[in-house]
Order: structure tokens, then C-alpha cells, then sequence
């Protein structure tokens, strides 16, 4: 069974930054992608970014250039600038292993003065 614990995450004026980690457990070998999501009240869940076992990324247009993903192991963060209040959001962590796909439960981002 693997486990996706988020952290980081909080209340931030615009403008500000948060670095989001997430921390994978269980029995995990090398080969899988992993990413974040977000779901902001009334809206359906979006992609923010994927990154690959071989660090090869993906970023949603609205946060190119504002957001960067990085991995550890099974250890993936996710760090925020510049950060605008349509970023408000509840932001979960991803796993792609072997053709199954895992969740954490979330942490909450909001942006606002």
C-alpha cells in the first residue's frame, strides 16, 4: 500500500511563496511519475505539474515560470512564487506506480490579503 502525506501548505499574501512537499511510503521501486494537483472551491480538479523518474517535467500554463516541481526518491515538492489568489486552492499530491494512481488527502493554499 502506498502512502502521500502533503505538507506546507497555508495562508500567504499575493505576491508570496510556500513550498509544498509531499512524502511517499510503502514498497516503491524507482520507475514512476509523480505530481501535483489542485481543486479550488466549484471547480473541478486541474493538473499544476508532473515530474518523471528521470526529472522530465510538465506545468500547467497558468503556473509556468511561477511554480517548480522537484523530486527526491519518492519524496516530491513543489515550490510556489509570485503566487496570485486564483491559486487558492486545495493541492494534492500524485502517483503514477505501475499503472495505478495514488492520492494524498491535500493541503489547503490560500492567497489573500
Amino acid at each position: 500500500q502506498v502512502q502521500l502525506v502533503e505538507s506546507g501548505g497555508g495562508l500567504v499574501q499575493p505576491g508570496g511563496s510556500l513550498r509544498l512537499s509531499c512524502a511517499a511510503s510503502g514498497t516503491i521501486f524507482s520507475i514512476y511519475t509523480m505530481g501535483w494537483y489542485r481543486q479550488a472551491p466549484g471547480r473541478q480538479r486541474e493538473l499544476v505539474a508532473t515530474i518523471t523518474y528521470d526529472t522530465r517535467t510538465n506545468y500547467a500554463e497558468s503556473v509556468e515560470g511561477r511554480f517548480t516541481i522537484s523530486r527526491t526518491n519518492a519524496n516530491v515538492y513543489l515550490q510556489m512564487d509570485s503566487l496570485k489568489s486564483e491559486d487558492t486552492a486545495v493541492y494534492f499530491c500524485n502517483m503514477n506506480y505501475r499503472g495505478v494512481v495514488y492520492w494524498g488527502q491535500g493541503t489547503q493554499v490560500t492567497v489573500s490579503s
